[in-house]
């Protein structure tokens, strides 16, 4: 049992950067690679409510919506600590949804809450919080009159699920805004392709080379169909996984899919 132990211990410490596997949060869990610091975040920013992301203990899989298994191999390095729902819906950029919308209800940025679907309609919590409701028929999409003022998390909830039912990666894709080059990549970023199919990943964390300057992330991402949010490894770089480097390569290569370094995207606000 020990030589199995200390193999297995070899063989993480070979695949990642060091892992603290007892650690609750996303920064706290995975240090930077080596020769890389990580970048700094202001209290209150995106950037710092990913940071602090609590994760599921190490080891846990990833799971779908209806409670069955993803039998992906050497797919997750840590599934983030946020429920799935109960409907296939928070795919791929549900999720990205879902995590800037947290971060914005936990900071009471209720204004700044808004997604539009694929048909080009906005939907604003501000509005579904003062107590109206989304009335969808056929292209037709228009708001009206439903109850009282409502800012319970409950509530907050039910608004994304219409959100994750009428948005997708081809409606995100055109909320987000370019970055001009992956050298300056940042938490909060995402890669994103919109269609269907198409997929998105967001950038959890990111740290930098003090001499080089290149700079390493860290993505996660949900899927088809619904399931954990989940850290994804580093399939093309074992030594650095589950860390991304994209100064050498031509484009991103994930588990499941292929970015183009191009389709890197920003939340204007």
């Amino acid at each position: 049992m020990l030589a199995l132990f200390l193999y297995l211990l070899g063989w993480l410490s070979a695949l990642y950067p060091p892992v603290n596997m007892a650690a609750p949060t996303l920064a706290a869990r995975f240090a930077p690679p080596q020769g890389f610091q990580r970048l700094p975040s202001a209290q209150g920013s995106f950037a710092d409510f990913l940071a602090h992301s609590r994760l599921k203990p190490w080891g846990t899989p990833v799971y779908y919506y209806n409670g069955t298994l993803n039998p992906e191999p050497n797919l997750s390095a840590s599934v983030l600590d946020f429920d799935i729902g109960s409907r296939d819906l928070q795919q791929c950029a549900d999720a990205v949804m879902r995590l800037r919308a947290e971060y914005l209800y936990q900071q009471k940025r209720y204004s700044a809450i808004h997604f539009n679907f694929t048909s080009g309609f906005r939907a604003d919590y501000a509005k579904w919080a003062a107590g109206y409701r989304i009335r969808v028929k056929g292209n037709a999409v228009s708001w009206y009159k439903a109850g009282a003022k409502d800012y319970s998390y409950r509530s907050f909830r039910d608004y994304l699920t219409v959100v994750f039912t009428y948005a997708g990666t081809q409606s995100l894709s055109r909320e987000l805004r370019a970055v001009a080059s992956v050298d300056s990549v940042r938490p909060g970023d995402v890669f994103i392709r919109g269609g269907s199919p198409g997929h998105a990943v967001l950038v959890l964390d990111v740290a930098e080379n003090r001499q080089t300057r290149q700079r390493a992330f860290l993505i996660c991402q949900s899927y088809m169909p619904a399931q954990s949010i989940h850290v994804l490894v580093n399939r093309t770089d074992t030594a650095l996984s589950p860390w991304y480097n994209l100064a050498a390569a031509d484009k991103l290569y994930t588990p499941q899919w292929t970015f183009e370094k191009t389709e890197l995207r920003r939340f204007v606000d």
